[in-house]
């Protein structure tokens, strides 16, 4: 197989959208000249929060006019990040961009209501995917369960036995619930949208084992709830290369065992993250880290030993950085999850996982399908010396590299 024919994709994220127009706003200010600048074919990756899509789901007239603006720009559309649900652009994210989690039923609702706009977006003959939470974060599932027994009412839920088996298997049901959904949507529109689970760094899915055992827990619940084939048809996953990397995993054997469990990767996230090789041996590497504290998005720290050990930061902070903990001292590698410009290397003493990512590319195409490609990098105004003036000229850039890389053959 080969990549996919539709065209490159990029996230709209990156840019705020809290209603309809704010989000028309960004198309004509940010994706319209970036698609003049990049002088190639250019998907909107778009990202539309809960009360944006309840706007359009609450007005067909508004929706038909959003759709004809689209194609108006010169703009497609085949994918939806609805990763956050609400202003992913306030003052503090961090972990709230994980909620709700999938055990809310307003996460179903929302997803479903992403799928009805889709179905409106989608060129004719085009497949739609849907990027979501990793059901949820591990630090809040105790959280979550405690709010399930409180909902249910129900003094059976267990408190500590396994609240993360519960919290999964409850995430699974609201899952399974969606596939239909999104067989439905099929039925009554002719379009076939799938969901595209992302794992991500701290969650509760976020490494490949992780996935692989959360998707053999789901079939069987799919199983016996008659729901497998549409959730082997419907759910997948999100491949963001810099997640998995984050996570010191070799990208090609994660991909290839992904494909080997029949996992489709529905979507794949064109991503890089910072890496410092030798921390303790390069202060100018970590100093030039510092500048990467901020306080909107999370950015989670993975370091590794020279024998493999992998240790594990909730958030960059300035401690880590002047006054790293004893597993993060003598470490081979740090990497951090904070998406960088996929076009570099290097960013002064500080490295990037490109080689990950061409590693990753490499061997998209040994799947049987395509999948949909999206560069991702939502951190533009939180970039040190970045904001708004360079948003256009930075996604350009990554743009075109990308275009090359995929044109070489990674």
């Amino acid at each position: 197989m080969s990549f996919s024919s539709l065209p490159l994709s990029y996230c709209t994220n990156v840019h705020p959208g809290r209603t309809v127009s704010e989000v028309e706003n960004g198309l004509d200010r940010y994706t319209v000249p970036i698609r003049e600048n990049f002088g190639s074919e250019l998907a909107a990756g778009l990202w539309l929060a809960a009360p944006v899509v309840h706007e359009l789901v609450k007005s067909p007239d508004l929706m038909a006019r959003f759709a004809d603006g689209l194609r108006g720009r010169g703009l497609t559309c085949y994918t939806l990040n609805a990763f956050p649900y609400g202003d992913f652009h306030s003052a503090r994210v961090k972990e709230n961009v994980y909620l709700p989690d999938w055990t809310q039923p307003n996460r179903s609702e929302y997803t479903l209501s992403c799928a009805r706009v889709l179905a409106e977006l989608l060129p004719e003959g085009v497949d739609g995917s849907i990027s979501t939470v990793p059901l949820g974060f591990k630090s809040l599932v105790g959280t979550a369960v405690a709010s399930l027994a409180a909902r249910e009412n129900d003094s059976t839920v267990p408190k500590s036995d396994d609240p993360i088996g519960h919290f999964v298997d409850q995430c699974a049901d609201r899952l399974i619930e969606v596939a239909l959904g999104l067989d439905r949507l099929k039925q009554e529109s002719g379009r076939t949208i799938r969901l595209a689970i992302e794992p991500e760094p701290l969650c509760v899915i976020e490494t490949t084992d992780e996935t692989l055992q959360f998707f053999e827990r789901l079939r069987v619940r799919a199983a016996d709830a008659g729901a497998l084939d549409e959730v082997m048809t419907y759910l997948g996953v999100c491949y963001d290369v810099c997640h998995q990397a984050v996570e010191f995993e070799d990208v090609a054997d994660s991909i290839r065992s992904l494909a080997a469990a029949a996992i489709r990767i529905n979507k794949v996230h064109i991503t890089c993250a910072i890496e410092i090789s030798r921390p303790d041996d390069n202060p100018d590497a970590k100093a030039a880290l510092s500048r990467y504290v901020e306080p909107r998005y999370l950015h989670q720290t993975f370091a590794q030993s020279a024998t493999g050990q992998i240790a594990r930061q909730v958030d960059l902070n300035e401690l880590l950085t002047s006054a790293p903990p004893a597993d993060f001292r003598d470490a081979r590698m740090w990497r951090v999850h904070f998406h960088v410009p996929v076009d570099v290397e290097q960013l002064g003493p500080l490295g990037t996982t490109r080689g990950e990512l061409k590693r990753a590319l490499a061997v998209i195409p040994e799947l049987d399908y395509a999948p949909h490609l999206e560069v991702e990098t939502y951190t533009w105004e939180v970039l040190p010396g970045g904001g708004s003036p360079n948003i256009v000229d930075g996604f350009t850039r990554e743009l075109l590299a990308t275009q090359s890389l995929l044109k070489s053959g990674h």
